[in-house]
């Protein structure tokens, strides 16, 4: 796995690693396997201390602008982004049913319970300085993700003083495979539309929709 080389983690404890690349459907099929989603959760809570330690040390924003960059750059796409570049979709474990859908949520939440291996092998400030390596770049180059559109038509929408809603129009698939599709309403008016496989994903599809017509 080349990010165990590259950010010198080859002492990371190899059990918990493994878990932190199962997804459900695969422990779903290998019952003797945990998934990674209590390692999500710890790499979630980790990865949010580590990134407003950051802006908290390194600007003077506000409380207010602090969340939204915060945001910004924890959001799916941005963590889909950050493993898909250092390698670690290529290693997550899956169902059958799943081979053919690892979608971003999925590369997300990895990149998230990695994170989570990694602070309970080495410790936080480990932890941090692989946190650091991989997303300090993107800040300084203020990198707009796509899941940050969302955030901009909000901003839009709030000086003009309009209403903003997104509403499922159409949900489709098995349960392991749904699609949905989204329109953003501004004043009831259908402004974009977007189609993901979670509604999340949809909904930001939208609002980059949107946006592009809002924008001209």
């Amino acid at each position: 796995m080349e990010f165990i080389d590259t950010y010198d983690l080859k002492k990371i404890d190899k059990e918990l690693l493994m878990e932190a690349l199962t997804h459900s459907s695969y422990s779903n099929e290998h019952k003797e396997c945990k998934n990674y989603e209590r390692l999500e959760y710890l790499g979630d809570a980790v990865l949010e201390l580590i990134t407003s330690e950051y802006f908290y040390l390194n600007t003077d924003y506000k409380e207010g602008e602090m969340t939204k960059k915060r945001a910004s750059f924890v959001c799916e796409q941005a963590l889909s982004h950050y493993a898909k570049d250092i390698g670690i979709d290529k290693y997550i474990r899956v169902g059958h049913g799943q081979e053919h859908n690892i979608n971003d949520t999925i590369i997300a939440d990895t990149f998230e319970s990695v994170l989570g291996a990694i602070y309970l092998t080495y410790g936080y400030e480990k932890a941090k300085d692989y946190v650091l390596k991989i997303i300090v770049p993107y800040i300084e180059r203020n990198f707009i993700f796509f899941g940050d559109y969302k955030t901009i038509l909000q901003e839009y929408v709030q000086t003009d003083k309009k209403s903003l809603e997104y509403v499922v129009t159409k949900e489709y698939g098995e349960a392991h495979d749904r699609t949905f599709e989204v329109e953003v309403r501004i004043d009831n008016i259908v402004y974009g539309k977007g189609i993901g496989k979670s509604k999340k994903e949809a909904e930001q599809k939208a609002a980059y929709d949107a946006y592009k017509k809002s924008a001209k």
